[in-house]
């Protein structure tokens, strides 16, 4: 959306962060861990139920921080796809076709096979560089426990120069204080690579979005914040608020976090508004224990017919045209 002044013109953007909840296509990949979501396995993941979730997905990211702006996202980052091909179909279903989305993405050495990705509208943000990033874990015993990399891109929004970094932190599947190390190993990559986008360019713009697994009180999430990054989702966690849902606790687990410089007034022409979680009522459980919470997929291996088992997450940017 344009805003016009007498001195100035103003352009809105929406910049997003959304777990898909196991996007994946139909068929048997040999080389994945993806069995359960087959037409053949108990969960009877056929191509009806995939093409809903598209078509579901699609329409939720055209809505996410449209009262807003008036506007779907320039940028969301997304977790949990199984391939380009699951991203195609995503940014060509019904609510989307019409936006121009394209995809940045990487296969990860992930063992389930999910990765993340960049989706973004090819008429305003153009794409300078994209690399996928290895995050190096071991397990108790040494041996090489495979994660999701960390999707980078660079690019220009507007020609605004921005850093953007996608990540999907390892579960806390075997328990939060278990797995705790990992998800502090992806903050202290990620640390890595803000060090190194600053050493060349000392003002960067940086924005860091992702699944990390933890809140924004987590001892990972406080490493990767430090000094010269700013969270601009702390406030957002409350006992009755967040992104995901977890046996009746609310967790933000979805977070974007920018570089210090969005918050600079005086000659800084691409500026931070405001963040938010996008918990429409149309995503939520409409009855029951759950009500309120994510509308699901799946409920363990049960066909829930939902949309994900997360919130999408975003914040609006303006960039000023003619700022002195």
């Amino acid at each position: 959306m344009t805003i016009n002044t007498s001195e100035k013109r103003i352009n809105q953007y929406t910049i997003a962060f959304y777990n898909l909840e196991n996007l994946f296509d139909t068929k048997d990949d040999p080389k994945k861990l993806d069995n359960d979501f087959t037409e053949k396995a108990e969960r009877n993941w056929n191509l009806r139920r995939f093409n809903k979730k598209v078509r579901n997905l699609g329409q939720v990211i055209q809505q996410i921080g449209f009262k807003d702006i008036s506007h779907p996202p320039v940028l969301i980052g997304v977790a949990e796809i199984e391939n380009a091909f699951v991203l195609r179909k995503l940014v060509d279903s019904e609510f989307l076709k019409n936006k121009k989305y394209d995809f940045v993405h990487f296969n990860s050495p992930d063992e389930r096979g999910i990765d993340t990705a960049l989706i973004y509208r090819k008429e305003f943000f153009k794409i300078i560089e994209k690399k996928a990033i290895t995050v190096f874990l071991q397990d108790e015993y040494g041996k090489r426990d495979f994660t999701r990399d960390i999707l980078y891109i660079k690019g220009l929004l507007e020609n605004e120069s921005v850093h953007v970094l996608i990540n999907h932190w390892p579960s806390r599947r075997t328990g939060a204080e278990e797995t705790s190390y990992k998800r502090v190993t992806a903050a202290k990559k990620n640390r890595e690579v803000v060090a190194s986008i600053i050493k060349e360019d000392p003002s960067a713009k940086i924005i860091i979005m992702g699944d990390f697994n933890d809140d924004p009180s987590s001892e990972s999430v406080r490493k990767l914040v430090g000094f010269d990054l700013y969270n601009p989702m702390e406030l957002l966690h409350t006992k009755y608020s967040g992104s995901t849902n977890y046996r009746g606790n609310w967790n933000l687990f979805d977070q974007i976090i920018l570089s210090n410089n969005f918050l600079q007034q005086h000659g800084n022409s691409f500026r931070f508004n405001e963040a938010k979680i996008f918990n429409a009522k149309s995503l939520t459980e409409f009855k029951g224990r759950s009500k309120g919470n994510p509308f699901r997929t799946f409920l363990g291996r049960k066909y829930n017919g939902g949309i994900s088992d997360h919130f999408p997450v975003y914040g609006t940017f303006s960039i000023l045209q003619g700022e002195q």
